[in-house]
């Protein structure tokens, strides 16, 4: 049998990497070769590392369990044993780049679920079933980092994936301006309910640079590739609000927008019906057969009942209606921690690997 890619997770300890690890059990072309963290958790069996802080409804895969957590600053070290890793580490944002830059450098593809990189103009940030061409940019950011074969992709805000695959067939159509709220799962902080019991009959309205992301992110998405960067698009205005709810999994937005010249609501139901994933994603393993559906029970979407379609990788939308104030408004709802995060950067590494941009090393 062909041998599978080798992959190295860096920030194993974590929720996300985590959600990695049990996302990447079985896969058709990816093995957890390495496990990596912060230098406190280095030098002990995974299965030891996370004990007592595994939050995962699964056990820890067996292939991992025995697996001695690397150091995750140990970049050469780890970079002579995978073809390339996932990043999920918890350093402050400046560290997180260079730690990335440097992964890279050394000639080792980096899928990153941090923020560090977003904003960098030769970085893809993606969402494969929307803006999958973005990759073409890899090429310009290797001639920067003067590398062959490393680079860094990012996977955007876990919030926005809950409503921009949902404005996105509707872009052709003049979508001039946006509010929207997003209710936050717990589990997009990296903890469990009984971890934070201060969200316990409670909710709270501020979570931490979540709304300048959800804000910024959307326009990158749904910019091009002009003179060797990636050019944010100029519209939509996007405002939010960004609330942390009592909730384990699962981000819902309520959205409101309006049109340069207003469509029907049958013009819109139709546009998310019709919307075709390019076939080069269509193809990859981690790709939900279909990725945005609308429901017209008036009581749906729901967090609880619709986070998991699609094995979490595909959008709910409903309640569909004109507004007083915008010309339309839904609800939407994503698996925060897996399209949002772990699952969104898988499916990003298949395309890659589908499209040449990682091989075997």
């Amino acid at each position: 049998m062909e041998r599978k890619l080798q992959v190295g997770i860096i920030g194993a300890t974590g929720m996300i990497g985590q959600k990695f690890i049990t996302l990447l059990k079985d896969h058709p072309w990816f093995e957890v070769k390495l496990v990596a963290a912060s230098k406190k958790s280095a030098g002990v069996t995974y299965e030891e590392a996370v004990k007592g802080r595994w939050k995962m409804k699964e056990d820890i895969p067996a292939s991992v369990r025995k697996l001695i957590v690397k150091d995750g600053e140990s970049v050469e070290e780890i970079c002579m044993e995978v073809d390339f890793v996932f990043c999920a580490i918890s350093l402050n944002k400046e560290e997180t780049k260079l730690l990335e830059e440097a992964y890279a450098k050394h000639e080792t593809p980096v899928i990153s679920n941090n923020s560090a990189n977003r904003y960098v103009e030769d970085v893809p940030m993606l969402i494969p079933e929307i803006n999958y061409n973005h990759i073409d940019i890899i090429n310009e950011q290797r001639k920067r980092l003067r590398t062959k074969r490393g680079f860094i992709a990012v996977k955007p805000n876990c919030s926005i994936q809950s409503y921009v695959p949902a404005i996105t067939p509707l872009l052709n159509q003049g979508v001039e301006s946006i509010l929207a709220c997003t209710y936050q799962a717990i589990s997009g902080a990296g903890k469990k309910l009984s971890d934070y019991p201060q969200l316990i009959d409670n909710v709270i309205p501020y979570i931490s640079g979540e709304e300048e992301k959800s804000e910024k992110e959307p326009l990158k998405i749904w910019g091009s590739i002009k003179n060797n960067k990636i050019v944010n698009a100029s519209n939509p205005i996007i405002t939010t609000q960004c609330v942390r709810v009592p909730v384990e999994d699962g981000h819902l937005a309520a959205v409101y927008f309006n049109l340069k010249n207003k469509i029907s609501k049958e013009d819109i139901l139709r546009a998310w019906e019709e919307y075709k994933i390019p076939d080069v994603v269509a193809s990859l393993p981690s790709t939900p057969r279909k990725f945005l559906r609308y429901l017209k029970e008036e009581d749906r979407p729901q967090t609880r009942l619709d986070r998991d379609y699609e094995n979490g990788m595909g959008i709910t939308i409903g309640r569909l209606r004109d507004d007083s104030l915008f010309d339309y408004k839904f609800i939407s709802v994503s698996h925060n921690t897996v399209r949002g995060a772990a699952g969104g950067g898988i499916l990003s590494a298949e395309l890659l690997y589908k499209t040449g941009y990682i091989n075997k090393k």
